[in-house]
């Protein structure tokens, strides 16, 4: 597993420290809800977000499909035993890797699996999956090209992509940045070096790379109550997360709960939901 040198951010080094914790707050699905209405529960919320991925990914039993950043293994898991799928997690935490893989093996699941590899730079055979599964990992790589390249790559001819993520919705000054650089500290401190993207910019460059996109979904106004249920999770399990990653990250965490629901109601950042197909 990489470590972190000093001046040198390794997305790994930051999910291993946050991982217990993460899954405190954020539920087994590890990701952000679609929110029917602003009671949903967390939950069924984020089981509503995989549900769109699933649709968007056409998942269809006994396909292989590639999971990029599988975080806890819960979607790979639920892929393989609902629908009957092959999946390959892939993460660049060891801890990560560990606690799918203990997953997996808890619920008797051998349809998923799970190894340490770069989605940037899978050393994966050309042309072996179905599906290309990205959930909330491309804002933590810098190469975008790269990361979606490398995940057409290992797909079939008619192989389907699916990517939800945070997406930038509008240009942010230097300016801006330099006024609000405690903002983006704290963020970063809580979150790791994130960088979003407009999200037409992911379908431009998979339409670069020769893949035709079907879906293009703006969901920034479903997945916002997100926050408030991570604030109420972190005020539920305060005592054990103080334990976990320590007070002031716990506090750290919570304003940038803060911070992200103002950029989303004030349409600086929002969520969006991506689906191609490889063709050719």
């Amino acid at each position: 597993m990489a470590t972190e040198s000093p001046g040198t951010y390794v997305p790994a080094a930051h999910y291993d420290r946050v991982h217990g914790a993460w899954r405190l707050i954020m539920g087994e699905e590890f990701h952000y809800g679609s929110f029917a209405t602003p009671h949903t529960s967390l939950p069924e919320a984020t089981a509503a977000l995989t549900s769109r991925m699933r649709e968007g990914a056409v998942v269809e039993p006994g396909d292989r499909v590639l999971d990029v950043g599988c975080g806890t293994g819960h979607q790979a898991c639920e892929l393989a035993q609902q629908l009957g799928a092959q999946v390959l997690g892939i993460t660049t935490s060891g801890r990560g890797v560990a606690a799918a893989t203990a997953l997996a093996a808890e619920r008797e699941v051998p349809g998923a699996r799970f190894e340490p590899r770069d989605g940037t730079d899978n050393g994966l055979p050309d042309g072996t999956f179905d599906v290309g599964w990205v959930l909330e990992s491309s804002h933590l790589m810098r190469d975008r090209r790269a990361l979606l390249r490398e995940t057409l790559r290992v797909l079939r001819p008619g192989g389907r992509l699916v990517l939800c993520d945070i997406v930038r919705k509008r240009a942010i000054p230097f300016s801006e940045v330099r006024a609000r650089r405690g903002d983006f500290a704290t963020l970063r401190a809580a979150f790791g070096d994130a960088h979003m993207e407009p999200l037409d910019q992911y379908a431009d460059i998979l339409r670069s790379l020769g893949a035709a996109v079907t879906t293009c979904e703006d969901l920034t106004a479903a997945t916002l109550p997100t926050f408030a249920a991570w604030r109420g999770n972190v005020a539920s399990h305060r005592e054990e997360l103080d334990s976990l990653i320590g007070s002031v990250a716990v506090d750290q965490f919570v304003a940038a709960c803060d911070i992200l629901e103002a950029f989303w109601m004030d349409g600086t950042l929002g969520y969006g939901l991506l689906a191609a197909t490889k063709t050719g």
